[in-house]
C-alpha cells in the first residue's frame, strides 16, 4: 500500500496502512476524524478550525508506527 493523504481546511492527513500498527491511538483521540465506519474513515474536514487543527497535529503525534503524518498547507 502506498501513503493516501486527505485534505482538509487547515491541514491535510497521510496515511500508509503498511506500517500501521492498528494502537488505534488516533480513533480514541479524535473520533471525529478518524472514524473506522466511515468512508473515507479519516476526514481532516472535521477539524476545521485552528484549535481543532492544533488537536489534530497532536493526536497524529501520538502515533506510535508512524503511519500517520500531517501535512501543513
Amino acid at each position: 500500500m502506498t501513503r493516501k493523504t486527505y485534505t482538509g481546511p487547515i491541514v491535510d492527513v497521510s496515511f500508509d496502512g503498511e506500517v500501521c500498527q492498528h494502537a488505534a491511538r488516533c480513533v480514541e483521540g479524535m473520533p471525529s476524524v478518524f472514524n473506522t465506519s466511515e468512508r473515507p474513515w479519516i476526514n481532516p474536514e472535521h477539524a476545521p478550525d485552528e484549535a481543532a487543527a492544533d488537536h489534530l497535529r497532536e493526536i497524529v503525534g501520538r502515533c506510535p508506527s508512524g503511519a500517520l503524518h500531517i501535512e501543513e498547507h
